[in-house]
């Protein structure tokens, strides 16, 4: 192996290994990076043991996020001296901004270390980093300059996504909510413009992309500039992106309830490509844990907006994340949140029991609780949850639903698709293929998957 950073199209081909940890947005950052690569002459591989460049795109939002990239740096390190130090190393994402300098000081393994707004600049970086011999630490660039650098690749033909793909039109927070390090990782929030994010859009669709998920970190506050110079909300960019020839689905997340606005609402029932399908986290059912928390909406509100955009798309199913055990919930706060599962009903959720992350208003409070009063209450949170999940898979047998064909099953003839709620649906696809999307009639339902069989059209 030689340096990778003097790789250019034509030479022989370098590879890189990207591991992704983490959201949405990382799956779409990680591919991104490949892209950029690509147009230095890189390919993506699926290994680590053969690459020339390895790049950690890390997530800060769970527990020991930072650890478990030491851990993985520690592998990687004699991974690297086994190449005789001419494997690459960098470190990408919201740890590499949260922990910059830090990084490179535990584990002097690292080349590069960037940010998640930085990693348009990869092919300059590992030319600093080639020029200089030393690590190359770069965190401070906003996120229009990436979007800016990254709307018009230069000679590189996209990574096929496949047939569903993940398109970032949002990214940062301006909420700070008080367990949260978003705001200090991801930045103030940023709405790419909608002529930008359409054309992107169109060459995934001529990739063979059939459903897009718009994300954000708060996807529902994009207000971007739409194609007559004026200010658009998420709801007509919606309604711009459905009219793309070849264009199935559109899914969005994760949204905040506080932008969660009328037009938004009103898009829901009157665009078919819009999917019957909403996450939108609540965190807590206790109006006192929710100040605390600093999401200024309340569970009334929240219970409120749900049946708004159940008048407005009847069919909808919905999901949510839920924080347990933060400082402070009391027994009876705790209890408004099982009320709140109880009334609202979710197709699906997420729950996690809370954790300090540093520098976060949340993680000084005094009323830290014991992990067995979390642990106590996410099993009683999660087997209610997992209650509804099932509850509503089993409703769904008998209906007619539309499938996407994503990939093939491990059975003869088998494909998986996936049902407009983001179920999993296994069937025999006769003479069909990935990428169409059929009718399926629900037969069986299994713990987090449904069963069918092709109907007529």
């Amino acid at each position: 192996m030689t340096d990778p950073s003097a790789a250019t199209v034509g030479s022989n081909q370098r590879k890189v290994f990207i591991k992704t940890y983490g959201c949405q947005m990382n799956v779409y950052d990680s591919q991104r990076m490949g892209e950029v690569l690509g147009e230095r002459g890189y390919a993506v591989t699926q290994t680590a043991d053969d690459a020339d460049l390895v790049i950690l795109n890390t997530c800060h939002i769970r527990e020991k996020a930072a650890e478990k990239v030491y851990s993985e740096l520690g592998r990687l390190r004699r991974l690297k001296e086994s190449t005789g130090g001419a494997l690459k190393i960098a470190v990408a994402g919201c740890v590499a901004q949260a922990e910059g300098e830090e990084i490179v000081r535990r584990a002097p393994v690292v080349d590069l270390v960037f940010g998640p707004q930085t990693y348009h600049r990869l092919p300059a970086l590992l030319d600093q980093h080639a020029r200089t011999g030393t690590a190359v630490i770069e965190t401070e660039f906003p996120a229009h300059e990436k979007f800016d650098a990254l709307d018009a690749p230069s000679s590189a033909t996209p990574l096929k996504r496949g047939v569903a793909a993940f398109l970032t039109v949002q990214e940062g927070c301006d909420k700070f909510c008080t367990f949260c390090v978003v705001p200090y990782t991801r930045g103030a929030e940023f709405s790419r413009p909608a002529a930008r994010i359409v054309a992107e859009a169109r060459q995934l669709v001529e990739t063979g992309v059939r459903e897009i998920t718009l994300l954000g970190q708060n996807v529902n506050a994009w207000h971007g500039e739409g194609l007559g110079g004026k200010e658009w909300s998420l709801g007509h960019l919606l309604d711009e992106l459905s009219a793309i020839e070849g264009l199935q689905r559109l899914r969005y997340t994760t949204s905040h309830p506080r932008d969660m606005d009328e037009a938004l609402i009103a898009a829901h029932g009157r665009n078919p490509k819009v999917m019957p399908y909403l996450h939108l986290p609540v965190q807590s059912g206790s109006d006192r844990m929710l100040k605390a928390m600093n999401r200024k909406h309340t569970a009334a509100s929240y219970v409120e907006l749900v049946a708004r955009i159940r008048q407005a798309r009847p069919d909808i199913a919905m999901s949510s994340d839920f924080i347990v055990g933060f400082p402070d919930e009391t027994d009876a706060d705790f209890e408004e949140t099982m009320q709140l599962v109880r009334e609202v009903t979710f197709a699906q959720a997420f729950s996690f029991k809370y954790s300090p992350r540093p520098g976060t208003p949340a993680a000084g409070h005094d009323a830290q609780l014991p992990e067995d009063v979390k642990s106590e209450r996410l099993a009683r949170l999660q087997t209610l949850l997992l209650e509804q999940q099932a509850a509503f898979n089993a409703r769904c047998v008998g209906r007619t639903l539309d499938v996407l064909l994503e990939k093939p099953g491990r059975k003869p003839g088998q494909l998986i698709g996936r049902s407009p709620y983001l179920q999993s649906v296994f069937l025999d696809a006769g003479n069909c293929s990935v990428g169409d999307n059929v009718r399926v009639e629900i037969t069986a339902t299994g713990p987090n998957s449904l069963t069918g069989h092709m109907v007529d059209a």
